[in-house]
């Protein structure tokens, strides 16, 4: 089972349960405090800690919950004094009965990766940090405009049910930026209604699926001629000849929105 934690005022700590055991991992715990909470209250045990990238808001509850458990803590490779199992592209890591394989998506930080799982019966899941969101995708903190477009596309050819859980509730913002350049999308129209009604009633809108993101994330779909033009005319330039290009404008036009 997974399972979203609130945390500041926009971030999803996501916990892993083991039906087996009442052992459980949580995902980028950027706070210690909702995660001891929510353990207490129903009587879990955490086992390990998995991480997408080094941002405080990803890990600065770590080492209060490996103090508190003394946890497992598998990451990029580079946090060298923060995790116990260093990973690196291509590389498995178990879970309970997952077997994530790391995908490294440098753009939003060079170090960004993301766990992609399939499941037997259910639909595979991919933790997807702040690469891929809900309608979009993360800043370009560290990484290149060329960087971040490869990375997406790592995580669109993923099979179209997988179940994308990102860190943060940024979807009615994304979806308000969504339609100023693809407002005919009645796909998207109907994701932003379903959205707008759960954040009403203070549900989470994740996780999103691949096969959705693939219709409605304009960040996965620089070629279609209206998102690119409409991104270039909110900049006031000449589109982009180039699918990269078009995706940089794409970035550019979101960060001014």
């Amino acid at each position: 089972m997974i399972h979203p934690i609130p945390a500041f005022s926009d971030n999803y700590i996501w916990i892993l349960t083991d039906k087996d055991s009442s052992l459980a991992w949580v995902v980028d715990p950027g706070d210690a405090n909702p995660v001891l909470d929510y353990l207490a209250e129903n009587q879990l045990t955490l086992a390990g800690i998995l991480i997408t990238h080094h941002h405080f808001d990803h890990t600065a509850g770590v080492k209060k919950l490996k103090q508190a458990f003394d946890c497992h803590v598998a990451g990029p490779s580079h946090l060298d004094k923060l995790v116990d199992q260093g990973l690196e592209d291509g590389d498995t890591i178990s879970i309970f009965n997952y077997v994530f394989h790391v995908i490294a998506t440098p753009g939003h930080t060079l170090d960004h990766l993301c766990y992609f799982a399939k499941n037997e019966n259910k639909s595979p899941i991919l933790f997807s940090g702040d690469t891929l969101f809900r309608g979009g995708c993360g800043r370009l903190f560290e990484g290149t405009a060329e960087q971040m477009h490869q990375s997406l596309q790592k995580l669109s050819d993923l099979p179209e049910e997988t179940l994308v859980y990102c860190t943060h509730e940024y979807t009615l913002a994304n979806y308000s930026f969504a339609v100023s350049l693809d407002k005919n999308n009645q796909k998207l129209q109907e994701n932003l209604q379903k959205c707008q009604d759960l954040r009403d009633n203070n549900q989470p809108t994740l996780p999103t699926k691949i096969s959705i993101e693939q219709e409605v994330n304009p960040f996965l779909r620089p070629h279609i001629e209206q998102i690119s033009n409409s991104a270039a005319r909110q900049l006031d330039q000449e589109i982009s000849n180039s699918l990269v290009g078009r995706f940089a404008q794409i970035r550019a036009a979101k960060d001014s929105f």
